[in-house]
């Protein structure tokens, strides 16, 4: 994988980490779940294969609990 792709992964995962920390904290602080938030974060691949998709998508997906 070339430089340039795995820039482009981090500044994807940075974007995304910055932006549910936002969320997730104002939601807490709005409702406040008792027992914590239940979340799952899941990542899958939305390429347009054309017709040729491979044999296995991307796709990963981590669930928890953030502490109310």
């Amino acid at each position: 994988m070339q430089s340039t792709g795995r820039d482009d992964i981090r500044r994807l995962l940075k974007t995304f980490g910055v932006r549910a920390d936002e969320v997730v904290i104002a939601h807490l602080a709005r409702f406040r779940p008792p027992g914590g938030l239940r979340i799952a974060l899941i990542l899958e691949d939305r390429t347009d294969y054309r017709g040729s998709p491979p044999p296995e998508r991307l796709h990963l997906e981590i669930e928890g609990t953030v502490s109310a």
